[in-house]
């Protein structure tokens, strides 16, 4: 029988070289309440694109 590996850590997501000059989603969100229910579509689809974009980077680790 052979020994197990050493185990190492799973790298987590690459941090971005710089701060995102967007808001974070919750950010956004909890602003909602001040906005016409109108521009509520518009909130959720621009972090709908944000999350695409950085969910498809996931197969790059």
């Amino acid at each position: 029988m052979t020994e197990p590996s050493t185990q190492r850590p799973v790298p987590g997501p690459p941090r971005p070289a710089a701060v995102d000059a967007e808001r974070t989603g919750a950010d956004r969100f909890a602003e909602l309440e001040q906005r016409p229910v109108a521009e509520h579509v518009a909130v959720f689809e621009a972090e709908h694109g944000r999350l695409q974009r950085e969910l498809g980077t996931i197969d790059q680790l």
